[in-house]
């Protein structure tokens, strides 16, 4: 059975800021937020004309300037050369170049925001890709799912572009998917036509507000409603979401000012117990949860548990529902990178097993790709998590930080 869920967008002041707030819903619990400042800009998705300002072939990155003092780092690994604007007489990426790139990576902590040559242009079921010239499939496909949609799209690859087949194309007939490579091949082809028109430092294309960002995200037959208070961006999603020709999800303009939306999911609760360092587990055990420059760090430990018989039992259980919840608290919080887990020691080889078998099955509801490495020989279990943006406490952190700064001029 499908877990169905609800999205609400909304407007809330938080600790003196006012804020933008997608949340997700599931089985009562947020599980999901993404946050916007008012008035603040995004860099994800978006497409400028780049000037390569430095390369450093030891460590083989460039840096590229988007705009007037804004650098991004630029990987020389990636296999084909970005769109050069200026003439060139080969493809070697050189210092004053100009190229087409899109921010992959927002900036995080001390480093810069990632750009790549590889341009994503995403649609509902299929996203088109100008470098990795191939057919991929999202892994949450089924191979029956997999096959029945290759054939319908292997003819139309080109060799100009790759395409990747979204989880939503589960539910897509043969001619919406024809449709939306179609319009997303147009996409391509007028935004390199534009490309070799503009001057340095353009930008191109805008990537989707936080809002419908988070709507292309989710896989839209799991929800059960989308919920906002806000007249403009109802219409936008109520635009967004009526494409849809199998299930329309039901869009809510919420009117309520008696109670208003973000008290009713009681939101400003849920954000601060996510940006709190320790977790409290049903079982009486808790969750220290820290973030570091290099890595998350996450403690399990028993808490109110006392010494019973079946010592054994006992920290398999807890531990077994600590693994649930991290799983939980690494995608609320949009935790990634290298995350280490010192769960409580458990000296059978069958229980370690079964715990990380248990972390691996819980990781796989997460939309962003996270996956159990192993157990080290000191019990610690390490989990990776694609990173793509900043985590919660960094998103909330980093405007207070430049505060900070700012009285202190």
């Amino acid at each position: 059975m499908k877990k169905l869920s609800k999205l609400i967008i909304t407007h809330m002041d938080f600790q003196g800021e006012n804020l933008l707030i997608s949340a997700k819903e599931e089985k009562d619990r947020i599980c999901q937020f993404n946050i916007v400042r008012e008035g603040e800009k995004k860099l994800l998705g978006n497409i400028y004309i780049g000037k390569v300002k430095n390369i450093k072939k030891n460590i083989h990155c460039a840096f590229i300037e988007i705009a007037p003092g804004e650098m991004c780092y630029y990987s020389m690994d990636e296999k084909e050369p970005p769109i050069f604007t200026n003439p060139k007489k080969d493809s070697v990426m050189k210092i004053g170049d100009e190229v087409v790139v899109q921010v992959s990576r927002e900036g995080i902590k001390s480093k810069l925001p990632s750009v790549t040559g590889n341009l994503n242009f995403t649609g509902k079921y299929l996203v088109l890709t100008s470098q990795r010239k191939e057919l991929g499939f999202s892994a949450k496909l089924t191979k029956e799912e997999k096959a029945r949609i290759r054939p319908v799209l292997e003819e139309h690859l080109t060799g100009q572009e790759g395409i990747i087949v979204r989880t939503n194309a589960r539910d897509a007939s043969s001619q919406e998917l024809l449709e939306e490579l179609t319009r997303l091949k147009k996409r391509y082809e007028e935004l390199r036509d534009r490309a070799m028109s503009r001057v340095c430092y353009s930008l191109l294309e805008t990537g989707l507000p936080e809002p419908l960002r988070i709507l292309q995200g989710v896989y839209v037959r799991d929800l059960e409603e989308i919920l906002t208070d806000d007249g403009e961006l109802y219409s936008r999603i109520s635009e967004e979401v009526s494409a849809e020709k199998e299930k329309k999800v039901p869009v809510r303009l919420y009117k309520d000012k008696l109670l208003p939306l973000p008290k009713l999911y009681r939101l400003e609760k849920a954000l601060e117990e996510a940006l709190d360092r320790k977790v409290w587990l049903k079982s009486g055990g808790f969750l220290v949860i820290e973030q570091t420059e290099a890595f998350v760090s996450i403690d399990v430990n028993s808490g109110k548990f006392s010494e019973k018989k079946d010592t054994r039992e006992t920290f398999r259980k807890i531990n077994l529902e600590a693994a649930r919840e991290i799983a939980f608290q690494l995608r609320l919080r949009n935790l990634s990178g290298i995350i280490l887990i010192d769960f409580i020691n458990m000296e059978a080889e069958e229980d370690k097993k079964e715990l990380l078998k248990f972390l691996q099955g819980c990781l796989k509801e997460d939309p962003v790709k996270a996956s159990v490495v192993d157990m080290t020989p000191l019990n610690i279990v390490e989990v990776t998590r694609k990173k793509v943006q900043k985590s919660l406490g960094e998103e909330m952190k980093s405007r207070r930080d430049v505060e900070k700064w700012e009285k202190s001029l």
